[in-house]
């Protein structure tokens, strides 16, 4: 059997079998709950820097496929399962998960209790660590852990950023012929998106409601931005922690009151820097597809998908400033705001969320609306 072994900074050891790339690769361990989507997380640029645990005891059964990648490229530094299958069986399948990842230089340990490990990190928060199917000296991968940089204050979304500008058009394509998705329609307002990590089927969904974007690199300046004349501005989410993107902070001041704004988790988080807030690292962090969020103006609950490890401290932005309009049900941490006099609003959550949940949709519309208003 190819071992491999999984070392947390607090001295805790798991070892189990590799069946990935062959390869070290380390950074924060933290864990999602989703039942299905591992292809999307794979390849979602939040992950950047982190070891992810997946709790669906069984990984792969569906395979991979090109359409439902969310970048060029898998971001996870390492995956933990409990049980991988070495059979795909789905008419949508063109690759086993497992081959997927090993040509993608992933590792991976499977036959890991984690329960047990997830349970660990719901206790003691989460943490560094080292993925190993190279080297099983527990104690050495234990040091190893312990001198990874801290996701705190680690800017990430800069490298994961788009290099260069470009276009997107292409809407929403249904999963199967049976799948009921209204044609999009023709592109009626420019869109502006920074990418501080986004995900394809967020640009999917722009289009999908007659948005043609354009996408640019995080540290576009704001007047360059507007040279473009955006009907809005998008921002979105990423990885790392938001405060030490200071110049996009920067950026995002000077394009408030200029232009509608629609921000998502880590253009969120930015947003709440941008009017005199603050964030905080999440002892855990919310990372799955069915947290229950309030929407406190219409006052139902929406079923969401999530993935950060930060949040904005809803106490410190100012009431006269911005209206608090959603809050997760499940610690009330804050999950939306808008601004009172400007054409802004932002969600820490994922509307756009392949597979799903879809009960945020309404969110896109939302942003049409305020183009189309702004326009008058």
């Amino acid at each position: 059997m190819n071992r491999a072994v999984l070392a947390l900074e607090d001295g805790t050891v798991f070892e189990g079998r590799s069946i990935g790339a062959p390869l070290e690769r380390s950074g924060e361990v933290v864990f999602n709950t989703a039942m299905t989507g591992y292809q999307e997380i794979f390849t979602d640029p939040s992950y950047a820097g982190q070891i992810v645990i997946l709790t669906n005891p069984q990984i792969g059964n569906y395979g991979t496929n090109v359409e439902d990648n969310e970048a060029s490229k898998a971001y996870i530094e390492g995956l933990v399962v409990r049980e991988f299958s070495a059979v795909a069986s789905n008419w949508r399948s063109d690759e086993l998960a497992q081959a997927y990842l090993e040509k993608r230089g992933i590792p991976v340990v499977t036959e890991i209790d984690t329960r047990a490990l997830v349970r660990h990190l719901r206790t003691r928060g989460v943490m560094r660590g080292v993925l190993s199917a190279v080297d099983t000296d527990a104690q050495k991968l234990v040091g190893k852990a312990r001198n990874i940089p801290s996701m705190a204050g680690l800017d990430l979304a800069s490298r994961v950023s788009t290099p260069e500008r470009y276009e997107w058009t292409h809407a929403v394509d249904p999963c199967s012929p049976s799948e009921l998705i209204a044609r999009a329609p023709e592109p009626r307002y420019h869109v502006v998106a920074y990418d501080y990590g986004i995900k394809q089927n967020i640009l999917r969904r722009l289009a999908q409601v007659g948005c043609r974007t354009t996408v640019v690199p995080s540290l576009t300046s704001a007047e360059d931005v507007l040279a473009l004349k955006p009907d809005g501005v998008f921002l979105s989410d990423g990885p790392g922690d938001p405060e030490p993107l200071q110049p996009q902070v920067a950026n995002i001041r000077n394009l408030v009151g200029k232009v509608p704004i629609f921000g998502i988790c880590l253009g969120h988080q930015l947003l709440g820097l941008a009017f005199g807030g603050k964030t905080y690292k999440l002892k855990f962090g919310h990372r799955g597809a069915n947290h229950p969020v309030l929407n406190r103006t219409t006052q139902r609950v929406e079923i969401t998908s999530h993935n950060h490890g930060f949040a904005v401290d809803r106490d410190s932005l100012n009431p006269a400033d911005v209206e608090l309009t959603h809050v997760n049900l499940n610690d009330e941490t804050l999950e939306g705001f808008r601004h009172r006099r400007y054409p802004v609003f932002c969600v820490q959550y994922h509307p756009e969320a392949a597979p799903g949940p879809h009960d945020s949709h309404y969110l896109f519309d939302d942003f049409v609306k305020l183009m189309a208003e702004a326009a008058r």
